[in-house]
């Protein structure tokens, strides 16, 4: 048995464009969805890192819930993390219902975590989740790891427990990931959060990639999924080159939100720059420095 088909493959951590005083832009949202779906990527995360989540008050995020899963028909994930429990508890409901494949859990952040605090939230979690959920490792944002040791623990318990996006910059460690979960129950998806990390990852028999460019570029990720499918490793070996080049927009600007949708905005025009992060607008140079990375 492999991963569950739903969750494998090219994930697009959708951005969520804004008017210019901050609102959200649900006409621009329906379209950059439709683009995703047209491109013909595997699944679309709703208000992950990229999708500034912990920007928006829990109002928003329910709104967000119930407009977005109409705008595609590709399975859908809702990031519902929080650092209130019966916050996530009450937007993973209203995504299930809404009709959301799984929905994602981040770690407590501000307080850290030791292992057994960990254990201790996830199965807590589990017992009260109605749907699929995967857990969302980012220790450089929430100061605590989700250890290979940790989640095949979880994975043993929690037949819903379908998948962890593994957003370390150490392919070791989601290798580890992918082995030690693989161990207890194969239909576990293991996807990395490093777009450069796509081909090592399936490579390692991982589930895929949950990729910012994807944003931008989802047909350079649908190309690399077929060219692994049909084992065309000199397709592979270019579009590992191609995502190593693109993913030079990560160092450009002050916030790669802002810098994501900047690129979004001049190269498809149906919305705008705007982001709740402070700070992020660039300046000319900047600009003309996506412009070069992406040929606009």
């Amino acid at each position: 048995m492999s991963s569950d088909a739903r969750f494998t493959g090219v994930w697009c951590p959708s951005i969520t464009p804004m008017e210019t005083d901050g609102k959200i832009d649900f006409n621009g949202l329906r379209q950059h969805l439709a683009r995703l779906t047209d491109a013909r990527i595997d699944v679309i995360l709703l208000m992950g890192s990229i999708g500034e989540f912990a920007s928006f008050t829990l109002e928003e995020r329910l709104s967000l819930i119930r407009e977005a899963r109409a705008m595609s028909s590709l399975p859908m994930v809702a990031n519902v993390s929080s650092t209130c429990v019966s916050d996530i508890l009450r937007m993973a409901q209203a995504s299930f219902d809404a009709g959301y494949d799984a929905v994602m859990i981040l770690p407590p952040y501000y307080y850290g975590q030791t292992s057994a605090q960990l254990l201790s939230y996830y199965r807590a979690l589990g017992q009260q989740l109605t749907g699929k959920w995967f857990a969302y490792n980012f220790p450089a944002r929430t100061g605590c790891d989700l250890t290979p040791e940790l989640i095949a623990t979880l994975v043993a318990e929690f037949p819903d427990f379908a998948g962890i996006k593994d957003t370390v910059d150490c392919q070791s460690h989601t290798r580890n990931m992918i082995l030690a979960t693989r161990a207890v129950r194969e239909d576990f998806a293991v996807l990395s959060g490093y777009d450069e990390y796509f081909i090592p990852n399936k490579l390692a028999g991982g589930a895929g990639v949950i990729s910012g460019l994807n944003n931008i570029v989802p047909e350079l990720f649908v190309r690399a999924r077929e060219a692994f499918a049909r084992g065309d490793l000199q397709t592979l070996q270019q579009v590992q080159q191609e995502i190593g080049k693109l993913s030079a927009i990560y160092a450009i600007g002050d916030d790669f939100v802002t810098t994501i949708k900047t690129v979004v905005a001049r190269k498809f025009g149906y919305c705008g720059t705007t982001s709740r992060n402070a700070g992020g607008t660039l300046n000319v140079a900047q600009t003309r420095a996506i412009d070069e990375v992406f040929g606009l």
